[in-house]
């Protein structure tokens, strides 16, 4: 029975920069929007605000996360807290979920008795979020694209930024049209379209809690490569997981005969399982079995 563990360099790089600026920019912008709209009783200004001020929990809740997965294992923890990541993911698109409902739910209540707001303001202050919010999704648009932590704070962001946006349209159409239902009206809109682009985030995360299979990987097509393997007979017991939101983990036993009579077999399979599949952790057990070749033999 043999064993080999293939480790590429642990983590992503480091957003400590990206969060940090991410966290004091919008903090600032929070104290803000709050004031202003309070001044101008905005609701979409004081919805925005809240929302802003829920993903600087967010925020702070990814980086302590991703912070967590540099932690080394221990013997209470043999795979260190990498797992952390995934449940920022899970929590951050849960406070997303919950904060754009009560927005609608407030907004459903403003548009039975709408008050009057003061356009330009609102327009010049969410103007600022566009610039806020935008800046800081930029921060983490490199690591959205591999890691599911990285990409909770970005798309908190990028909705943000889209709030702030329909915020100032509804500033501007109040100010054309002197409608007073536009301001619920569009905080209403945007709530529902930030909702449906954060399901992926919050079913993605749910789905890696439980052990799910990471959508990037094709587990078919893992099988098919490890079972057409020189010498490999039969795969069982195969399993994928995601240690972190960057880090994906394997187990297999093989059926072979004979074994191999060193490690380079195993060495290569991990080597293919990091290259073209994604897949930095593996574990491959080689089990032989006597009537492995005959029966080998018998299906060619």
């Amino acid at each position: 029975m043999s064993h080999d563990h293939a480790h590429s360099a642990h983590g992503p790089k480091s957003f400590d920069q990206a969060f940090a600026i991410g966290i004091s920019l919008n903090m600032g912008f929070v104290l803000i929007e709050a004031f202003y709209g309070w001044q101008v009783n905005s609701l979409a200004l004081l919805a925005d605000a809240g929302h802003n001020l829920s993903d600087v929990g967010g925020l702070i809740l990814a980086w302590a996360a991703m912070a967590a997965t540099r932690l080394l294992p221990t013997d209470q923890h043999t795979y260190g807290w990498r797992r952390g990541s995934i449940l920022a993911s899970f929590i951050n698109a849960l406070i997303l979920l919950v904060a754009m409902g009560s927005l609608g739910w407030e907004a459903l209540q403003r548009l039975q008795e709408p008050v009057a707001i003061a356009g330009g303001t609102v327009m010049l202050v969410a103007g600022v979020g566009v610039l806020v919010n935008s800046v800081t999704a930029w921060l983490f648009l490199s690591g959205s694209h591999s890691d599911l932590n990285l990409r909770g704070a970005y798309l908190h962001m990028a909705a943000d930024a889209l709030v702030s946006v329909g915020v100032v349209l509804a500033g501007a159409l109040y100010l054309w049209g002197d409608w007073s239902w536009i301001d619920p009206a569009v905080s209403l809109a945007i709530a529902l379209v930030i909702v449906i682009g954060t399901w992926s985030l919050f079913r993605q995360s749910l789905h890696l809690l439980f052990d799910g299979v990471p959508e990037q990987i094709d587990l078919p097509a893992v099988r098919q490569y490890l079972q057409e393997l020189p010498g490999v007979c039969a795969v069982h017991d195969l399993h994928v997981w995601a240690m972190s939101t960057a880090e994906v983990a394997l187990t297999a036993h093989m059926v072979m005969q004979p074994l191999p009579g060193n490690d380079q077999f195993l060495q290569n399979a991990a080597i293919e399982l990091r290259e073209h599949f994604g897949i930095a952790h593996s574990t491959l057990q080689l089990e032989q079995d006597a009537g492995c070749q005959q029966g080998c033999a018998a299906l060619k």
